[in-house]
């Protein structure tokens, strides 16, 4: 503990600390990360040592879609009740966990930390969770992270090293992600459970459809999102597990929000999301999960969710002088069918801004797009703006996805296509914007610049 306060490790800490306010102070980015990095070369086992500071220990939130939300909504639900230390700004690497850690505010006693899907071995292996979410597996930047199955073979040999203290929650709709963990007695299991809001079918952007034991084609019961449902193998008899915390009775207000009953082993309540789709429903459902494994009643948890505002791009709203802009974040074509889903009737009376980069944080590879249902939506959409690295790409998809060629706009700089939307949207309109990760930070940088909403680093602090 002396080398903590006056020793050498201390002095690493205070130079990680000076590192990260010299990079935000000349808003040359890193500061999210940065400080960790360094820390983390200078002192090998620094995220253990921080770890093991915070009194009530680290919960770690981790999927492909949905952790930074889940893990949002799991804030809102703990905050009163415990001081914590989050990622708010989404770092969420080895580097970015780091460096939440290094700045934990004082008094902080739980780490709340959504943590990317291929680093979380590391993770886990350096913070020792006192609970583990687990959510879903979809294809997400193949360039980077290789075939979903590697990724998921990552999480069995995860899970497989758990302590027998750690509590693990996991998203059943998913078949790689249910049938991790069986045999804890411990685990807690949560999915959707109302055949009355579910999908036709399973559709392209489905990835896990054979099943994880035996390789057999699943039989569905009920398609919500993706390959998420409720699933069962006619081979082996695998099957989605009993559910332990449920959404049933789900009713979805198109972009106004949605609302449902939830059923959980401390009893039933009502749930009101101000924030759309079946996919919050799913995000609600892993963070009244964790919640309840850190001790929070169901009901209580409940009644926190319905003050939930969703984080920056994820459903935001922003006023611009009499105009109104809403940001949904798209990566992957899972998450950007669900997008398109909740804006469908919307975009028929009002633009919508398509921004598709093709940096290093979004993968290289856009050919997902391709996988993604834009047929299902975009021809009765008013008007279209293709923006970003690969406007002409995203504008090209708009085409044949049957948008008549005079309502699609190429409009390459993103400023430019901002101020394209809002000037479409006319006064008392609204213009939806669709953005890739790194587009969606851009953005972010451009309505702060405006005095629309504060700087990454501030409106996370």
């Amino acid at each position: 503990m002396q080398d903590d306060v006056i020793g050498p490790f201390a002095i690493k800490v205070g130079l990680a600390r000076a590192a990260g306010a010299v990079s935000r102070r000349t808003g040359r980015g890193g500061g999210t990360t940065l400080p960790g990095r360094l820390l983390v070369r200078l002192q090998p086992d620094a995220i253990q040592r921080l770890a093991a500071r915070l009194p009530d220990g680290v919960a770690i939130v981790s999927a492909t879609n949905g952790k930074t939300t889940t893990s949002a909504m799991a804030a809102a639900i703990l905050e009163p009740d415990h001081a914590l230390c989050r990622n708010v700004g989404g770092a969420n690497l080895v580097s970015g966990v780091a460096s939440t850690l290094l700045d934990a505010p004082a008094g902080a006693r739980l780490g709340l930390l959504e943590v990317d899907e291929f680093a979380l071995p590391e993770v886990v292996r350096r913070t020792g969770p006192r609970a583990l979410v687990l959510g879903n597996l979809f294809r997400d930047q193949l360039d980077r992270y290789g075939e979903l199955e590697l990724v998921a073979e990552r999480w069995r040999a995860l899970v497989a090293g758990l302590p027998p203290g750690a509590r693990l929650v996991v998203g059943a709709d998913d078949p790689a992600v249910g049938d991790l963990g069986v045999d804890r007695a411990d685990r807690l299991t949560y999915g959707i459970d109302d055949p009355a809001v579910a999908r036709a079918g399973v559709e392209d952007a489905a990835d896990t459809t054979f099943c994880v034991r035996c390789g057999g084609p699943y039989d569905y019961a009920a398609v919500y999102l993706g390959h998420l449902g409720d699933y069962a193998c006619p081979r082996c008899g695998h099957r989605r597990p009993t559910l332990d915390v449920a959404a049933r009775d789900v009713r979805l207000d198109g972009v106004a929000g949605s609302s449902f009953r939830l059923d959980a082993p401390d009893g039933s309540c009502e749930v009101r999301l101000g924030v759309p789709g079946l996919y919050n429903v799913e995000n609600a459902l892993g963070a009244v999960a964790l919640a309840f494994a850190l001790g929070t009643p169901t009901a209580m948890a409940a009644q926190r969710l319905g003050g939930f505002r969703a984080a920056f791009g994820r459903f935001e709203r922003l006023t611009s002088g009499d105009r109104e802009l809403v940001l949904l974040l798209v990566k992957n074509p899972a998450g950007a069918n669900e997008a398109l889903r909740t804006v469908r009737e919307a975009i028929r009376e009002s633009p919508l801004v398509l921004a598709l980069n093709d940096r290093i944080a979004d993968g290289r590879d856009v050919s997902w797009i391709w996988d993604v249902d834009f047929e299902e939506a975009l021809p009765g959409a008013e008007h279209v703006v293709a923006t970003g690295t690969r406007a002409a790409d995203i504008a090209l998809r708009a085409r044949y996805a049957g948008v008549d060629p005079a309502r699609i706009e190429l409009v390459e700089e993103l400023e430019a296509a901002l101020d394209r939307g809002l000037e479409l949207a006319g006064p008392g309109g609204t213009a939806y914007v669709l953005p890739t990760y790194t587009a969606m930070l851009e953005l972010q940088r451009l309505v702060a610049a405006r005095g629309l909403t504060r700087p990454f680093w501030e409106a996370r602090a």
